[in-house]
C-alpha cells in the first residue's frame, strides 16, 4: 500500500462517497463510460471494502428469493453472470458450487414449492430434489426435500473490489482513503465534502455510504422517510476437519416475512466452511460485537417512529435471534436441523458483519434497492443482499441514472491533472 497524497481543495467532476464494492464498481464504470471525466472516490476507512463488502458470506446469489420484476431480481440474475465473467477475466477467486435450499418440515415444503415457482419466474433453472436425491448429493445433510440452484457460487469480494479500484485508477480515477465525510454542502454550482482530512469540491456526487446512507442523504436535503437500522450477522467457522462437510452452499427455507435468509452453511473461497449469519439488532451502526454501543446511534433509532413499529411487527423473531446470539446452543440447534452431526465445539469464532437495513416510517423493512436524488447528488439509500453479487449491474444502473439526471460535461482543472495515487492490495 502506497502513501496517499491528500490535496485540499481538489476539484473533480464527480465525487463518489463510499469505498465498498458498489461505490468502487460505480467509479470504475463511470470513468469507463466517460473517459474525460475526473472522478474522485472518498473512503472513510484505511482500506476499501472494510464494512459490508468485506463482512459477508461471499456468496454469489442466483436470485431465488426476489420478487419478479424487482430491481433485486434483475440485478441479481445479471450480477451473478457478470461476477463470474469479471472474476475469470481478472483472476479474482471464484467458484460455481451451487446452492441447496433444504426443507425439514411440512410448512417448509410448502414454502419450498413456492420458491421453486419463484426460481422459474426469475429465469433460473431449479432442480427439485426428494429426500433420497438430497442425501445422494449431500450425505451429511438431512432434509425432506430441497431445491438445487446450480448458478450460485462463492467469490472473493474484497479482492474483486481491489481489482475494480485498480482498473478505475488506471483510467484516471483518484481514490482517497481515511477520508470520513463529516458534511456535504450543495449549492447552485456544485457540492462540497468536508472530510476528516480536507475539503473536496465537485460538480456532482454519487453517495454509496451503506451504514451511513441516511445521514449523508440528509446532508443533501433528501427526504428522509426512512432510517438505517443496523443488524449484526454473527458467524461461526467450522474446524478444518469439516472443510469437506458439504459440496454445495446449504440454506434453510427462509421466512418470507423477513428479509434475512436464515443460518446457513457456506463454503468460503478460502477453503473452509462458515455457519451463519443470524440477524441481531446492533447497538451501533458499526456494532460488530455486543459491547460495541453508540448513544448517538441508539438515540437515532429511538426517536424514529418507524423503528418502534418495526419492533412491533418483528419483535418476537427479534427476541429469538437475540436469545440464540447469547445462547450458543440455540444457535447450534438452527444448524442441526439440516446438519445433525454438528456439535457445540464445532462452532469456532469468526468475524461478524453488520447489515444496513432501511426501515420506512410505517415500520416496514425495505426489501429492494432504494435510490434517491437531490439537486446535485444521487444516493444509494438501501443496498440489501445481494448487493455484492449485483455490484456490476448496480454500478451500471447508477451511471445510467446519473446520465439522465445531470450534465456530465467534464471540467478539467489543474488539480485534476495532478497524479495523486493509491495502490490497492
Amino acid at each position: 500500500m502506497t502513501t496517499i497524497q491528500h490535496h485540499r481543495g481538489y476539484d473533480a467532476d464527480v465525487l463518489i462517497v463510499g469505498g465498498g464494492i458498489v461505490g468502487v464498481s460505480t467509479a470504475m464504470q463511470l470513468i469507463e463510460r466517460h473517459p474525460g471525466l475526473s472522478v474522485l472516490l472518498l473512503e472513510k476507512e484505511a482500506s476499501l471494502a472494510t464494512h459490508q463488502s468485506g463482512h459477508n458470506s461471499g456468496v454469489i446469489h442466483a436470485g431465488v428469493y426476489y420478487a419478479p420484476g424487482s430491481l433485486k431480481a434483475e440485478f441479481c440474475r445479471r450480477g451473478a453472470a457478470a461476477t463470474y465473467e469479471f472474476a475469470r477475466r481478472h483472476d479474482v477467486r471464484v467458484e460455481q458450487c451451487g446452492k441447496l435450499i433444504v426443507a425439514t418440515e411440512d410448512v417448509e415444503i410448502e414454502r419450498l414449492n413456492a420458491l421453486y415457482t419463484r426460481c422459474q419466474q426469475n429465469q433460473l433453472e431449479p432442480q427439485m430434489l426428494d429426500e433420497a436425491a438430497l442425501r445422494a448429493l449431500e450425505p451429511r445433510i438431512a432434509g425432506r426435500a430441497a431445491i438445487r440452484v446450480a448458478t450460485s457460487g462463492i467469490a472473493d469480494y474484497p479482492g474483486m473490489t481491489a481489482t475494480m479500484a485498480r482498473l478505475a485508477q488506471e483510467r484516471g480515477a483518484k481514490i482517497f482513503l481515511s477520508q470520513r465525510v463529516d458534511a456535504l454542502h450543495e449549492d447552485e454550482n456544485g457540492i462540497t465534502a468536508e472530510t476528516s482530512g480536507g475539503r473536496f469540491r465537485a460538480k456532482h456526487a454519487i453517495v454509496c455510504a451503506g451504514l451511513m446512507a441516511d445521514r449523508l442523504a440528509k446532508m443533501c436535503k433528501v427526504d428522509l422517510d426512512f432510517r438505517i437500522v443496523p443488524f449484526r450477522g454473527e458467524y461461526y467457522r467450522l474446524p478444518a476437519s469439516k472443510n469437506d462437510i458439504v459440496k454445495h452452499l446449504i440454506y434453510p427455507v427462509p421466512d418470507p416475512a423477513l428479509p434475512f435468509l436464515g443460518v446457513h452453511l457456506t463454503r468460503m473461497i478460502g477453503g473452509y466452511v462458515t455457519v451463519g449469519p443470524n440477524a441481531v439488532l446492533a447497538l451501533a451502526r458499526e456494532g460488530y460485537r455486543w459491547r460495541d454501543a453508540s448513544l448517538k446511534d441508539l438515540a437515532g433509532m429511538a426517536t424514529f417512529p418507524g423503528f418502534w413499529k418495526m419492533l412491533g411487527k418483528h419483535g418476537a423473531s427479534g427476541l429469538t435471534e437475540m436469545r440464540n446470539s447469547l445462547w450458543k446452543r440455540g444457535y447450534l440447534e438452527l444448524c442441526r436441523r439440516y446438519c445433525p452431526e454438528l456439535e457445540l465445539s464445532d462452532l469456532e469464532p469468526y468475524p461478524s458483519g453488520v447489515r444496513a437495513q432501511a426501515v420506512m416510517a410505517d415500520g416496514s423493512m425495505v426489501h429492494d434497492f432504494l435510490i434517491r436524488s437531490s439537486k446535485r447528488s444521487l444516493h444509494v439509500c438501501n443496498a440489501p443482499s445481494p448487493a455484492a453479487t449485483s455490484a456490476l449491474p448496480i454500478g451500471a444502473y447508477l451511471v445510467e441514472q446519473f446520465n439522465q439526471r445531470f450534465d456530465l460535461a467534464p471540467t478539467r482543472t489543474h488539480a485534476t491533472e495532478q497524479a495523486c495515487g493509491l495502490a490497492t492490495a
